[in-house]
């Protein structure tokens, strides 16, 4: 009996996720949160065991592969193996805990066992670090944010109710077509039959793209699709390049969130703008830094798109599309820069290029290994970094008892991108995480202390500009000037 008659299927989304694990780019989502108090290995096991684990995928493991894979039960689950207690290394400094969770995130985690670890971190301070890893197949930022949170309390001694289940997914269905609508239940149908023809599998092996022929349901997704496939490369700089198997982390001092969302009112555009214009300062700083010019060179993230409908979240698993950012280095200026980035930003607005980068993703869970490989150079190929942004929990929180000073989180990179920004709100703060190759970028704290320096230069300027009453008392005084 097949994988996928004895347990309950993986969405074809989900699949292209397992899949696309790599030695050099591991699926994996990483999230940290800091304590300034200790927090207690039984407090944390007991949390998990209530809290967690009421969502059955957590006590379930992928068999099979291919169109077989399923969740099924793990008969042998051991909730001491996902929930591990370690000594902070070294000195006890960030350095020592960047360096211990770079190793941590190169680490693969145990395919025959559900793929997701805690690491409780204890430093030399009396605080304590909780390292989490999950595996993406088993949901996306969006998704994994409502898990964590529902662990969470308001009060240390007002503990909430374990959060219900969330329904399994429906086999036939597919993220593309509950994104897409009802329209596309023929075409989806048609693409998972066509992708199993061997015929058709021989065209797509030289042209990867056709599949979303299959997907496609009117002009603007058939002209987003070909926008993507004759995307030109973005600039070749040290960020591109062969990777290895190590990772290395860093991550800068929190920014105040009312300062940002004050410099985004005050330049018209949303926070988002102002905080990918702080990436894209960072990113220049650190390639000038290298003795790299930046004339003329465009570097280019993919950034996640969430797709799910409105309202609460009712599945786990993958429902977010990618668009492609160009990002201005080049843009010294940091008002110019973050007005260039609204731009740009506007301009993705409404664009089918999630929906059609999703339906890639649906056609590589589905694809045999070697053109599922081609679809997932054809969806990164084109971009030198990741960056996603997510908006958190506005106050503060409680874990195990404890109090969360702060949270970030890491987001993998694929195929062969080398470089990933994370950006996440918590009360009241916003934390900025990098994760990179360690050929590509040995010294990632380089991008994190560029990129708060990038945000006190756009506040300093902004202090400084003329604003509406300043040049309304310029008119007045000129005007008196020129009396007789």
């Amino acid at each position: 009996m097949s994988a996928m008659r004895s347990g309950e299927a993986l969405s074809a989304v989900d699949s292209a996720w397992l899949r696309m694990d790599r030695p050099t780019n591991l699926m994996v989502i990483c999230g940290m949160m800091s304590f300034d108090t200790r927090l207690q290995l039984s407090a944390v096991k007991a949390l998990v065991q209530q809290r967690m684990l009421c969502f059955h995928r957590f006590r379930q493991r992928v068999a099979g592969a291919g169109i077989d894979a399923a969740w099924i039960n793990d008969d042998m689950f051991d909730l001491d193996w996902h929930i591990r207690h370690i000594a902070m290394p070294g000195h006890g400094s960030q350095a020592s805990l960047e360096q211990l969770v770079g190793v941590l995130a190169s680490t693969p985690l145990d395919p025959s066992k559900p793929m997701w670890q805690f690491h409780l971190i204890d430093d030399r301070s009396g605080g304590s670090v909780l390292l989490v890893r999950i595996h993406h197949c088993y949901g996306d930022g969006f998704a994994m944010m409502h898990v964590i949170s529902s662990m969470m309390d308001e009060q240390p001694d007002r503990q909430q109710a374990p959060p219900l289940d969330l329904p399994r997914q429906a086999a036939a269905g597919s993220a593309l077509e509950r994104v897409l609508g009802p329209l596309t239940q023929t075409a989806g149908e048609a693409l998972r039959n066509a992708m199993r023809a061997a015929e058709l599998g021989r065209d797509l092996l030289v042209h990867p793209l056709h599949a979303l022929d299959y997907a496609a349901t009117g002009v603007d997704y058939a002209l987003s699709a070909a926008a993507i496939a004759v995307m030109p490369p973005d600039s070749p700089t040290r960020l591109k390049g062969p990777l290895g198997v190590m990772k290395r982390v860093a991550w800068a001092p929190p920014l105040p969130l009312d300062e940002v969302k004050a410099a985004a009112e005050a330049l018209a555009c949303s926070v988002n703008d102002v905080l990918v214009s702080c990436v894209a300062g960072a990113l220049g700083r650190y390639l000038e830094e290298q003795g790299d010019a930046l004339q003329g060179v465009e570097v280019r993230a993919l950034v996640p798109v969430n797709l799910r409908p409105p309202g609460p979240l009712t599945t786990l698993g993958n429902a977010f599309g990618l668009v492609f950012l160009d990002l201005p280095l080049g843009l010294a200026e940091p008002v110019e820069r973050v007005r260039e980035v609204h731009r740009r930003m506007r301009a993705l607005r409404g664009s089918k290029q999630p929906a059609v980068s999703l339906a890639i993703l649906n056609a590589m869970g589905m694809a045999p290994d070697m053109l599922n490989q081609r679809l997932a150079d054809a969806l990164s190929g084109n971009a030198s970094l990741v960056i996603s942004n997510v908006h958190g929990i506005d106050q503060p929180r409680y874990f195990a008892g404890e109090r969360i000073s702060h949270q970030l989180f890491w987001v993998p990179q694929s195929g062969g991108i080398g470089l990933g920004i994370s950006l996440l709100s918590y009360a009241g703060e916003v934390a900025f995480g990098v994760m990179a190759d360690a050929g590509r970028v040995p010294e990632p704290a380089s991008i994190a202390r560029h990129f708060r320096a990038e945000f006190e230069s756009l506040l300093m300027t902004l202090l400084l500009m003329p604003w509406p009453a300043d040049r309304r008392r310029q008119r007045s005084r000129a005007g008196r000037d020129d009396q007789p």
